[in-house]
């Protein structure tokens, strides 16, 4: 089988022993596979085209917390039937077999869905938050920012889907307040929330020998933070995308899709 440009290179590197850290970064495309569309993707399911550049928001939230909600919980619903796919279960692989080696490796997700956690990836940081969190919208209160959150599955939606309104939109068990998603919104900052742990992603930006990109269109923040970074300190960046789109200078494409490189490469590593 001819492998994509690039791959042997990557493979070199992330086989290399002086690579001692690694940083893999994945977006909507990891998840594709499993039957989650992405944001800015081709695929016919992209959510780009329904307007969740304005929905998104912590502003559309107070204007219509009663849309906001019925917004994430379709997405909820799409998420919690969606299985790990190949790359998920490949990314787990590596990061087991880096720990034996005694090397570094750090997964950075900007995806809500849960499918790295069911693969079974440890060393994950979910910098967007999750779908299967709530929050409340008090600063300072057990359940919300800068640290709180709950399980969605503990909060009664029962009002709500009898009559969604802004009055039946759930409550924060402690302090009443409103509960919101405990996702990043279009018009918030990384800083929100201590669980996004975007310092410790900057610090692993720029101390990894290897950056992958995988499945992302390099859209938002933590994308650009996060190469500049890395190219910066003069480390290897990889972006794995079937585009074969090239997002800025220094970063080295592998055109394809990523539940099927990523389990070639890990392989090719184990040996």
């Amino acid at each position: 089988m001819t492998e994509p440009e690039g791959f042997e290179a990557l493979l070199a590197v992330a086989s290399d022993t002086a690579t001692e850290a690694t940083l893999v970064v994945t977006g909507a495309g990891v998840s594709l596979a499993s039957g989650i569309p992405t944001f800015r993707g081709t695929d016919p399911g992209a959510v780009w085209a329904n307007e969740v550049m304005s929905k998104g928001t912590y502003s559309f939230f107070k204007q219509a917390p009663h849309e906001s909600w019925r917004m994430y919980l379709q997405r909820f619903e799409v998420a919690r039937g969606a299985k790990p796919n190949a790359a998920h279960f490949a990314l787990e692989e590596w990061e087991r077999l880096l720990e034996r080696q005694g090397r570094t490796f750090l997964l950075v997700t900007q995806n809500v869905d849960s499918l790295h956690e069911q693969a079974g990836s440890r060393a994950l940081v979910k910098v967007h938050g999750s779908l299967d969190q709530a929050r409340c919208i008090q600063r300072g209160c057990v359940y919300g920012p800068p640290r709180g959150t709950l399980p969605l599955a503990e909060v009664d939606f029962g009002p709500f889907h009898a009559s969604p309104s802004p009055e039946t939109v759930p409550r924060c068990p402690r302090c009443r307040c409103r509960l919101r998603p405990h996702i990043l919104w279009f018009d918030e900052l990384y800083t929100e929330h201590e669980s996004y742990d975007i310092e410790r992603v900057l610090q692993r930006a720029s101390r990894s020998q290897l950056v992958v990109f995988v499945g992302t269109s390099f859209s938002v923040g933590v994308t650009a933070r996060v190469s500049t970074l890395a190219l910066k300190r003069g480390a290897r960046v990889f972006s794995i995308d079937p585009s074969g789109l090239r997002p800025a200078r220094g970063i080295e494409v592998v055109a394809e899709r990523a539940e099927v490189l990523l389990p070639r490469l890990v392989s090719a590593l184990q040996g």
